[in-house]
């Protein structure tokens, strides 16, 4: 039988926890091969003393200092005993054959290095906030389906490049074959950066729509740390991880990309968001040397060719 670990990075989150753990004890897959782990990011909100008296059996992680979502799940991981890690929001409440339908598919594809959850709105139950991730050609994640109403569109086990990180299932030996999230990203697309070096390795990520939970919108982060960590780390994750032959190949779409990020960001700079995003765009682009030193190490694990690699990359 399939071990999990459902690891779950919190920082000032108490609010949200006994939707969330109350689920995890709801869950139709077996309770004793499910272990969870709180990692707790230096909360000032007293979670840690709540989950201690009130879910005596979640194993608590208590980080020093706040470290951001990385350095967490990786603490986390390295404290699992699963054979399935799994990644899951404090904000998100799941359903109760969500866990079973991730280990599903994972047995049912070998090959897959990860396994993303539907994932909809918590309070529009009836619409997608992601149903796996997809990548473009110019280096944009594409979330699929967001805030589309749910009528089965998604409901195929298809191929996705990866999973949002709020409810994800890696396969441990993928996730130690990559070392896990780069803590050097902090938080936000850490996912995407992960989803890239398990594509350059050989691993597929499979969809799995009957793993369903609800999400409240960046409950706990958002607003300019999220645009400021989005704008830089979009422009790490390409220099890092997008062989040098597709950069090439998809040049004039990657330009034009990041132009439109500028271009929106400029014509909204009132807003504290746009601000936040045209300085982590600027700050990215800054640190580009300094990237590129770890890109030389990632295109080093490539096992695919380029043509598979690109066949996954979507030019809408």
């Amino acid at each position: 039988m399939t071990r999990v670990s459902v690891i779950i990075p919190n920082y000032n989150g108490r609010r949200f926890l006994d939707p969330c753990l109350g689920a995890l004890l709801r869950q139709t897959y077996t309770q004793e091969l499910i272990e969870v782990i709180l990692v707790d990011d230096a909360s000032t909100d007293d979670s840690v003393a709540y989950v201690r008296e009130r879910y005596p059996q979640v194993k608590i992680v208590e980080l020093a200092s706040n470290s951001g979502l990385a350095v967490g799940c990786n603490a986390g991981a390295r404290a699992a005993n699963g054979d399935l890690l799994v990644m899951l929001n404090n904000d998100t409440e799941p359903e109760p054959g969500w866990l079973a339908a991730l280990v599903d598919v994972a047995k049912a594809h070998p090959h897959a290095g990860a396994v993303a959850s539907k994932m909809l709105l918590f309070d529009r139950r009836d619409t997608l906030h992601n149903a796996g991730d997809g990548m473009g050609a110019d280096g944009i994640p594409r979330n699929r389906g967001v805030w589309e109403v749910d009528r089965g569109q998604y409901d195929a086990r298809t191929e996705v490049f990866g999973g949002c990180g709020g409810g994800v299932a890696y396969r441990r030996d993928a996730w130690e074959a990559t070392g896990g999230f780069d803590e050097r990203l902090f938080m936000y697309l850490e996912d995407v950066d992960l989803a890239w070096r398990l594509q350059l390795l050989g691993w597929q990520a499979r969809f799995a729509p009957a793993a369903r939970l609800y999400h409240h919108l960046s409950a706990t982060g958002g607003g300019t740390l999220a645009s400021y960590y989005t704008g830089r780390n979009t422009v790490w994750v390409i220099a890092k991880d997008m062989p040098g032959p597709l950069i090439r190949r998809h040049f004039g779409r990657i330009i034009r990309a990041q132009w439109r990020v500028t271009r929106d960001a400029l014509a909204a700079w009132r807003g504290a968001a746009a601000r936040a995003r045209l300085h982590g765009q600027m700050t990215g682009m800054l640190g580009l040397p300094r990237v590129l030193a770890w890109r030389q190490r990632v295109q080093q694990t490539r096992q695919v060719s380029i043509d598979v690699v690109d066949a996954m990359l979507l030019r809408d």
